[in-house]
């Protein structure tokens, strides 16, 4: 890596963890419903949680939203390194090639900017809207890899975090399949996967439990049935 390519990845890698680290669930359901996320529900600021204790409405613009940051993050990555640091040659960047793990370190970022969020004292989501939008922008094949597994687990089971966690296991082996990368690429991607599994630890333990809540969206009554409804 030339000190150029460098300078230009640590600039780029810090960018994206800031955009990354926008907590758009919190700001969703602060502005447009009055509710702070992280005292209601699970705490967390992802959409999961905001579809609990918000609404299908708030739910969705969070997850264009975080999905979205990470997707731009990862999209431009190519494109923008190669212009900025390789004389506009994007060869090396290709999956399989020799400095494809810097694509890797994006992805990885675009997650860690997420989960530990610098806007909150690295306390955030836990990283599968934006996963899905930094996979869907590093590669879409991926991207439709991880949606179809955790919709095969979500479907009949109606717990988000089993899925979740189902789809991060299964990362590794989708960009394996479809993008045939160096093994410094997967040994990233095999990290931010973890970091997700790590992120929903909490679930994890209810679910071993059997104490996991099935997913529903919130419903006005709810405002007006009380706490114990």
């Amino acid at each position: 890596m030339t000190p150029r390519l460098a300078l230009v990845l640590a600039a780029y890698l810090a960018v994206t963890y800031l955009i990354c680290g926008i907590p758009f669930g919190k700001i969703v359901a602060g502005k447009g419903a009055g509710v702070d996320i992280q005292k209601v529900g699970s705490g967390n600021i992802g959409t999961t949680n905001v579809a609990r204790s918000v609404g299908k409405g708030a739910a969705a613009l969070t997850l264009l939203l975080d999905a979205g940051k990470a997707y731009v993050c990862c999209a431009l990555a190519r494109p923008a390194l190669a212009a900025l640091a390789l004389g506009g040659d994007a060869g090396p960047l290709a999956f399989g090639g020799r400095l494809d793990w810097v694509l890797a370190l994006v992805f990885a970022c675009a997650l860690c900017g997420h989960v530990f969020s610098p806007y909150m004292r690295l306390r955030g989501g836990k990283g599968i809207a934006a996963g899905f939008g930094a996979a869907l922008g590093l590669a879409w094949p991926v991207a439709l890899g991880l949606l179809a597994v955790w919709l095969v687990v979500v479907v009949p089971t109606r717990i988000v975090s089993a899925a979740s966690c189902a789809a991060a296991a299964s990362l590794p082996l989708w960009c394996y399949g479809a993008l045939h990368p160096s093994g410094a690429f997967l040994a990233i991607v095999c990290a931010g996967a973890l970091l997700v599994v790590w992120a929903h630890r909490s679930n994890l333990r209810k679910l071993a439990r059997g104490e996991e809540a099935r997913f529903a969206f919130h419903r006005r009554d709810d405002d007006r049935e009380g706490p114990e409804a």
